[in-house]
């Protein structure tokens, strides 16, 4: 996946957190990196261009958050 997405349109792809995270991947590929390694490179990367969208809490958090809500004075 991260391989594919690399391809797609980002905003700058000779920014240096860019063209790591492109390094990394074929490295993972290659069998010289650890995959987790090159995805939070690439998770890193995306998330400097603004490309990630901010996940929702779980639905666990939301029923904390909804339990305290009703605890609190």
């Amino acid at each position: 996946m991260p391989k594919k997405a690399l391809g797609g349109r980002w905003k700058n792809k000779e920014a240096a957190g860019y063209r790591a995270a492109v390094r990394l991947v074929n490295d993972a590929m290659n069998g010289i990196c650890r995959p987790a390694v090159a995805f939070a490179t690439f998770k890193k990367a995306a998330t400097e261009q603004g490309l990630l969208k901010p996940a929702k809490p779980s639905a666990a958090l939301e029923m904390l958050d909804e339990l305290w809500s009703r605890l609190k004075p």
